[in-house]
C-alpha cells in the first residue's frame, strides 16, 4: 500500500480542465459509459479504458495484478503482425499501453498520459476504472492529493446497481473469464471472498467518497435509469459537456454467460446484502430505482 505522495511534474496542458474519475461500480455499465463519454464534444477518455493506476497502489482488494496485466498488454501490442514501430505510431491503444507500463515506475506518467491526449478543444478528461471503488479512505485521500498536483477540477462519479443483480452479474463475469472458478455454482463460497464482497460494499465506498471529496464534485447515479435522458443530462452537466442522447441498445463488453439466479441463491444474496439496501435507501431516499429488490 502506498501513502507517501511523490513530487510530481505539473502539466500546463491540463490547466483548467475537468478530470472525471469514474470509480465504479463493477458491472454497472462502466464500459457503456466509457464509450458514451468518448462521443461528447470536448471530452477525452484514455484509449485504455481501465488504467488501474490508483488501484495498483492500493491493491488489497485487487482481483489480479494490474501492473503485470499492463506488461502483458504491452507485450501483446509489440507482438502484433506488422512493423512494431509503425504500429506504435498509428495505434492509440499501443501508445497508451506504453504509458501505462511507464506508470509502474514513474508516477508522472499518469498525468503525462492525459496531457498527451489533450487537444485545444479538450475540456474534460476521464479515467474509468471501477476497481477504484475498493481502494478505501486512504486510497481516495491519496487520489485527491495526487490530483491536486495539477490545476484541474477533479470530479468523482459512482454508479450503483441493485446489489443482488450486480453481484450475480459479477459472478457470471468471473465464471465466463475463468470457467474453472464455477462461481455461479459456488456462489455461497463467493459470499465469503473479501475481494469479491468489497465490490458489493456501497456503504463504505460512498462514505469514503463523502469523507474525502466536496459534495459538489461528486455524482451518484443508478444503473437502472442510467440510460435515460435525465441521468445523461445530469452526467453531461457534471462533466461540463453538451448533452447528447445515448445509444441504450448497444452493449459494450457485456457478460455473454447467461445463468439464471436460483431462488435459494437470490434469498441468500439478498440477506447478505441487506445492509447495503438499507444504507442506500437511507442515503438516497426516493432516488433509489423502484426496480431494486425490497
Amino acid at each position: 500500500m502506498t501513502s507517501e505522495l511523490p513530487r510530481l511534474q505539473k502539466y500546463d496542458a491540463l490547466d483548467g480542465k475537468t478530470f472525471l474519475i469514474c470509480v465504479g461500480a463493477m458491472k454497472c455499465a462502466t464500459s457503456w459509459l466509457y464509450h458514451y463519454l468518448a462521443t461528447l464534444e470536448g471530452v477525452v477518455v484514455s484509449p485504455v479504458k481501465e488504467l488501474h493506476f490508483f488501484s495498483a497502489k492500493f491493491a488489497a482488494n485487487a482481483l489480479s495484478d494490474m501492473d503485470a496485466l499492463a506488461m502483458y498488454r504491452l507485450g501483446h501490442h509489440i507482438g502484433q503482425e506488422g512493423d512494431a514501430i509503425q504500429n506504435l505510431m498509428t495505434r492509440p491503444t499501443f501508445r497508451a499501453s506504453v504509458d501505462r507500463v511507464q506508470m509502474i515506475f514513474d508516477d508522472d506518467a499518469y498525468f503525462g498520459h492525459f496531457a498527451r491526449l489533450c487537444e485545444p478543444e479538450t475540456r474534460a478528461l476521464c479515467d474509468i476504472t471501477p476497481a477504484y471503488s475498493t481502494i478505501g479512505p486512504e486510497g481516495f485521500a491519496y487520489m485527491r492529493d495526487f490530483c491536486a498536483s495539477q490545476d484541474m477540477r477533479v470530479k468523482i462519479l459512482f454508479v450503483m446497481r441493485d446489489p443482488v443483480d450486480r453481484l450475480w452479474s459479477q459472478l457470471r463475469h468471473i465464471t465466463q473469464s475463468n470457467p474453472e472458478a464455477e462461481l455461479t455454482k459456488r456462489w455461497d463460497e463467493a459470499l465469503q471472498m473479501p475481494k469479491i464482497m468489497a465490490r458489493t460494499d456501497y456503504r463504505f465506498t460512498v462514505q469514503d467518497i463523502d469523507e474525502v471529496f466536496p459534495v459538489e464534485d461528486v455524482l451518484y447515479l443508478f444503473y437502472e435509469d442510467l440510460f435515460e435522458e435525465p441521468s445523461l443530462r445530469e452526467l453531461c452537466a457534471f462533466t461540463g459537456a453538451a448533452y447528447l442522447p445515448g445509444d441504450a441498445d448497444t452493449v459494450h463488453h457485456g457478460t455473454e454467460l447467461k445463468v439464471d439466479l436460483p431462488s435459494d441463491a437470490r434469498d441468500a444474496l439478498r440477506q447478505t446484502l441487506a445492509a447495503q439496501y438499507d444504507f442506500v435507501r437511507e442515503r438516497f431516499g426516493d432516488r433509489v430505482p423502484s426496480a431494486w429488490l425490497s
